[in-house]
C-alpha cells in the first residue's frame, strides 16, 4: 500500500484552517484529521476550562480511501513545525469547529508548541504519551454549551485538525496567479467539489484562506455526482424571495459566496448533489434566526436563501433516505 507525505505548498500559504473538536476525529479527502486513538484530551483545569490534547503527529501513518485506492499519508518533524508556525502567523486561533461543521465561537487555542523532550515536556504531567515533534494546543472553552453538554459528558474525545496539504509526489496543477485574479472566476472545495463563483479580491483571499482550489479535485472530474431536483417548490418561492430583495437592496454583509450560490440553484431549480443537500440540511443550526426581517439582520434573509424551512426541513428527510438507502446497497452487494 502507498505511503504518501503531505507537505505545506509555499505558493498556497495555507496550512492548518481550524482546530475542531469531535468525537470520532476521521480522514476527510485533503482535509486531515487525526484518528480516535492518537489523541487524548487532557483536562487541563475544570474551573478555568483548558483543554489539552494533539494537533498534529509526525510520522504516524493515517489511513485514508479514496473510492477503491487505498494509502497512507503522514506528516514530516518539518512540516508538523511549519504548520504550527502558520497557524499562529496566520492569526487562526480562534477558529474552531464541532464535528468539522458547526462553527463555533469562544474556543480559543491558548498554548501551542512542540514536543522536544518526552520526559520534560508538560505533557508527561498529564498523561498524554506523544512521540517528539508532535504539535501540542491547549484550547480555552469559554463557550457554556460546547463545555457543558460535549466536553463534560464525554462526546468529544479528541482535537482534529482542518487544512489543506499537498500531496509531495504531485503538486496541484494550479493556473497562474495571473488569471486567477481575473474575475469573476470559479474555485473549488477540495473535499466535495463544490464550486463556488468568485467575484472579487475578498472573496478569493477568503477562500483560498478556506483551503478552496482553483483546478476541479480531479476525482470529480472523473465521476458525475448524482443529483436531485425533487426539492419543493416551496424552497424555490423563499430563494426567489430573498434574491428580489437582494436585488433591490444588495446583499450588503449578509453571506457568503456558497449561500449566494445557492439561492440562484434553488430559484432556477438546478440540481444539487447530496453533499449540497447535507449543507441545506446543517443549516437548521440557524433557524434561531429565520424570522428576522431582511431590513434588521441577516437571519431571515440568509434563511430564505438556503430555501427557507420548506427547504432546509427538505433536506433533511432527503439526506436520511439517501444514507438508509445507501446503507440498503451494501447490504445488497
Amino acid at each position: 500500500m502507498r505511503i504518501i507525505e503531505l507537505i505545506l505548498d509555499d505558493d498556497e500559504g495555507i496550512g492548518v484552517e481550524a482546530i475542531s473538536v469531535v468525537e470520532n476525529p476521521a480522514i476527510e479527502s485533503d482535509f486531515v484529521a487525526l484518528n480516535n486513538q492518537e489523541i487524548k484530551l487532557a483536562e487541563i483545569s475544570k474551573e478555568k476550562r483548558l483543554l489539552m490534547g494533539a494537533l498534529l503527529i509526525p510520522k504516524k501513518p493515517i489511513y485514508r480511501r479514496n473510492g477503491e485506492d487505498e494509502y497512507y499519508i503522514f506528516f514530516s518533524e518539518d512540516t508538523v513545525l511549519k504548520a504550527s508556525q502558520m497557524y499562529l502567523q496566520n492569526g487562526n486561533q480562534s477558529n474552531s469547529t464541532l464535528e468539522h461543521d458547526a462553527q463555533l465561537k469562544d474556543l480559543t487555542l491558548v498554548e501551542s508548541w512542540i514536543v522536544e523532550d518526552k520526559a520534560k515536556d508538560k505533557t508527561a504531567l498529564y498523561g498524554l504519551d506523544v512521540p517528539v515533534g508532535t504539535w501540542m494546543g491547549s484550547v480555552k472553552v469559554d463557550n457554556d454549551e460546547i463545555w457543558n453538554d460535549y466536553v463534560k459528558t464525554g462526546k468529544v474525545k479528541g482535537f482534529s485538525i482542518e487544512g489543506y496539504f499537498a500531496d509531495k509526489l504531485e503538486r496541484p496543477n494550479e493556473k497562474s496567479k495571473e488569471n486567477l485574479m481575473k474575475f469573476p472566476h470559479t474555485m473549488y472545495d477540495p473535499k466535495t467539489g463544490e464550486s463556488v463563483n468568485i467575484i472579487n479580491k475578498e472573496e478569493h483571499d477568503k477562500y483560498t484562506k478556506k483551503g478552496w482550489v482553483h483546478s476541479k479535485p480531479k476525482k470529480y472530474e472523473e465521476q458525475e455526482l448524482e443529483s436531485y431536483t425533487d426539492y419543493p417548490q416551496g424552497a424555490t418561492n423563499n430563494a426567489k424571495k430573498a434574491l428580489k430583495w437582494v436585488e433591490e437592496n444588495g446583499w450588503g454583509s449578509c453571506g457568503e459566496a456558497t449561500g449566494k450560490n445557492r439561492a440562484n440553484q434553488l430559484a432556477n431549480r438546478e440540481p444539487i448533489s447530496k453533499d449540497t443537500i447535507a449543507r441545506m440540511a446543517s443549516f437548521k443550526r440557524h433557524q434561531q434566526h429565520k424570522d428576522v426581517p431582511y431590513s434588521e439582520g441577516c437571519g431571515g434573509l440568509m434563511w430564505d436563501a438556503w430555501g427557507g424551512s420548506a427547504g432546509v426541513n427538505w433536506a433533511s428527510r432527503k439526506l436520511k433516505e439517501l444514507n438508509e438507502l445507501s446503507e440498503l446497497k451494501k447490504l445488497l452487494s
